[in-house]
């Protein structure tokens, strides 16, 4: 809320914001900040305002910063405004025959008595409380000293005290101040801070933040964000008593400035938004984010000489950044972004009355601090809209696009009415910055050394492979790391319909990638290529890799085709929801309708689901199968044993073990891919050996990398080095003895890590 220049002091607005009606006081140009703590004046203009507003559920005092009262506190000083009125109106406590019945001489005394307790319930209701308290002893001491002819008459006073008395006693407010009343002395407004804690709110953005850390909570964890850089935020992970879900605390850095610093802004940001970005200049948002950023770097400088305000080159890199975030940007979900620990960031529906969630990667689900406002959720629509050039109404309640912010990459779902009948609601799934590989896999526990050297060997043996999982479980993660096991001299065909897979980190790697964006299955009409007609297409493009970002529907039909084409010669990998290997079958064919003998076209499944901790508080990440399909069975691969698994997980020991199968070496899959390598052929031990070779070398990057600090040794530059150090040895083995023996091959292998590490160019 914003009042225009010239807008008288103390006047107010209401709006209707979510559901609620909310009003809006002004007190820009006020000689001091507005508090319902410190100044009875502005206690007593706001019973006022509810006076004459009775529907009111939250107050907003509007200054260089918004003061924001919730429905609670709000609740409280109404209950408070409705007594006055009730009292006044219906009981009438001020006329003449309440306060006396015979005895006129007592009607001035006990008349201003009364008066002095409604000024005061408006401006200070404890005082009122105590003022009354202080009465009611007075008015019975009076009554035992008068003589039997006015007995009556006190009484009847004393009964009309008792009953303002009791009215005053009920309410909320005087409920919650009950338990700090010892020691207080009239007049003393410190108790009110007990009760009204405001959210306090730059005026240039909308979203609420509760700034004091909630009452009977403990410290789990305190950390920045972008430390040292000017978006550094402090971040306080809190327990709760009785709750098991923590709490997110965020102190970004908008909500820690001075009174002139906040003036600036709001002046700054009445001036950019008169300029509101052309849809065109959306499709590049990081070129009109530099352009808003120069141009508002200007502007605050122009401001703050105009206002003699001083502005240091950090600061006013500080608030150009901070403008950009709450004008173009998304506000405070850009400061969240940041945060490396956060997997999905959750906004329900109806979005102001609704804290946002937040999925951590070490404390799972979060509530946090932050209460969006409607104007920015409106916002945030609109500007999804433009990036991905895709509606979002009635008619296209569903939105599936990604967010891009620098090196920060999302996936952004959001639905509105009438599929949420709540409004609008979003949630968003935070990519890595940079992608993930198999050693960073194994350093977590999601996959063991020996899962990531069987999954390397079978990338490279061009095998036809899908992810399963349940939701959150990290398919897409994990088929990002595998692209990372494709030697970049092949090219890779990426198909998605929601932006994903890190092809511009690969792209950066000198992988030579073709990205195709199609038709998200969600969408009901759009001028997209279907994802079917994408897959059919990659398949005129010449020899590549297909990495399918994820199959949801018929596109599966193109996609069995493509693998029937490409496990000849080149890796064919997607992602797909499914629990189990049959799960996968069960959808593949039964609902997505791909003939059975397509769906042996299938090498292998890779199963992930997140494992749950028996109190049910805790969740991690795991693979727990990796499936072959074997070819001979006709109608049921489960029942004609036509999965076989390679590796199962052992939920006891929290360990992927290796089955019979795979260390007798009866896996077909194995042996086809043996079958075509010199050396190879009918050789189990040395397919084996070849396999345990990789595991040893991803194992031994996640210890050296632990050992020495080097987290950088689990990043994808690196891994793509040690992955073509790998192959460039194992061929000069190869040349020398005929096999890449891992007893010749580790070992040069080592040296060439030691040097790398020495040369400290990671």
């Amino acid at each position: 809320m914003q009042f225009r220049e010239g807008t008288p002091l103390y006047s107010y607005e209401v709006q209707r914001d979510g559901g609620e009606d909310v009003v809006y006081m002004n007190y820009l140009g006020a000689p001091f900040v507005p508090s319902l703590t410190d100044y009875p004046e502005v206690m007593e203009k706001t019973v006022d305002v509810l006076i004459e507003n009775p529907n009111i559920s939250r107050i907003v005092f509007v200054q260089q910063k918004n003061y924001n009262y919730d429905f609670k506190e709000t609740s409280m000083l109404l209950e408070i405004a409705q007594l006055y009125v009730y009292l006044i109106k219906q009981e009438k406590i001020l006329s003449q025959e309440k306060l006396v019945t015979s005895h006129q001489r007592f009607f001035s005394q006990r008349y201003n008595q009364v008066f002095t307790f409604l000024f005061l319930l408006k401006r200070d209701p404890i005082s009122a409380y105590s003022e009354m308290r202080k009465l009611l002893v007075e008015a019975n001491i009076f009554f035992d000293k008068i003589g039997t002819e006015f007995k009556i008459d006190q009484k009847n006073y004393i009964v009309l005290l008792e009953k303002i008395f009791g009215f005053l006693e009920r309410t909320k407010l005087m409920q919650t101040a009950m338990p700090y009343l010892e020691n207080y002395q009239k007049g003393n407004r410190e108790i009110y801070s007990k009760i009204f804690r405001p959210d306090v709110v730059p005026n240039f953005t909308f979203t609420r933040l509760v700034f004091d850390l909630p009452e009977d909570s403990e410290i789990v964890d305190q950390y920045k964000i972008a430390e040292g850089g000017y978006d550094e935020s402090f971040v306080t992970i809190l327990k709760k008593k009785d709750e098991s879900k923590l709490v997110y605390h965020l102190i970004p850095p908008e909500n820690s400035l001075n009174e002139d610093y906040n003036m600036l802004l709001n002046l700054a940001r009445n001036v950019l938004i008169e300029h509101q970005p052309r849809a065109e200049e959306f499709t590049d948002t990081e070129r009109t984010r530099q352009v808003f950023l120069n141009i508002s770097k200007d502007l605050l400088q122009d401001l703050s000489s105009t206002k003699g305000i001083s502005l240091s080159y950090s600061n006013l890199n500080k608030l150009a950044r901070i403008l950009i975030r709450h004008t173009i940007g998304f506000g405070l979900i850009e400061i969240l972004l940041q945060d490396r620990n956060l997997q999905d960031i959750f906004i329900n529906a109806p979005i102001p009355m609704t804290n946002i969630f937040i999925r951590h990667q070490e404390y799972d689900e979060c509530t946090t601090n932050i209460l969006p406002s409607q104007e920015d959720a409106d916002s945030w629509a609109a500007k999804f809209r433009l990036i991905s050039g895709r509606p979002l109404d009635e008619a296209n309640p569903i939105l599936d696009t990604q967010l891009e912010i620098g090196e920060i990459r999302a996936r952004i779902a959001a639905i509105q009415k009438p599929l949420s009948p709540d409004g609008l609601a979003y949630a968003i799934r935070r990519h890595r910055e940079e992608p993930w590989t198999l050693p960073l896999f194994v350093r977590n526990k999601m996959i063991s050394p020996l899962a990531a050297g069987l999954l390397s060997f079978l990338v490279d043996g061009s095998r036809t492979l899908l992810v399963a999982g349940t939701r959150s479980s990290g398919k897409t993660s994990l088929l990002g790391s595998l692209m990372l096991e494709i030697i970049p001299k092949y090219r890779i065909i990426v198909i998605e319909d929601s932006l994903e897979l890190p092809t511009e980190s690969l792209r950066k790697l000198n992988y030579d990638i073709l990205r195709m964006k199609v038709r998200s299955a969600l969408l009901r009409t759009t001028t997209e290529v279907s994802a079917d007609d994408g897959i059919r297409t990659s398949l005129r493009l010449g020899d590549s890799c297909l990495i399918i970002g994820e199959v949801r529907s018929v596109e599966a039909k193109a996609l069995y085709e493509a693998m029937r084409v490409g496990a000849l010669a080149n890796v064919v990998a997607g992602t797909i929801h499914g629990a189990s290997p049959y799960g996968v079958f069960d959808r593949v064919v039964n609902d997505l309708e791909v003939p059975t003998t397509s769906f042996k076209a299938t090498d292998i499944i890779a199963v992930a689901n997140p494992i749950k901790s028996p109190d049910g508080l805790h969740s991690w990440k795991r693979l727990v199968q990796l499936s072959e399909v074997r070819k001979h069975w006709r109608k049921d691969p489960l029942e004609e044993k036509g999965f076989v698994d390679l590796l199962r997980y052992n939920v006891e020991k929290d360990v992927l073990e290796p089955s019979d199968d795979l260390i007798n070496g009866d896996s077909e899959v194995i042996k086809d891919i043996a079958s075509n390598v010199k050396g190879w052929a009918g050789n189990w031990d040395a397919v084996y050996d070849n396999i345990l070779l990789r595991a040893r070398i991803k194992e031994e990057i996640v210890k050296v990398a632990e050992k020495t600090g080097n987290l950088n040794l689990l990043e994808a530059p690196f891994n793509v080095l040690s992955n073509d150090a790998f192959h460039k040895i194992s061929d000069n083995v190869r040349e020398e003895i005929g096999l890449p023996l891992s007893n010749r091959v580790f070992p040069d292998w080592q040296k060439w890590l030691n040097t790398e590490i020495k040369k400290t160019r990671i």
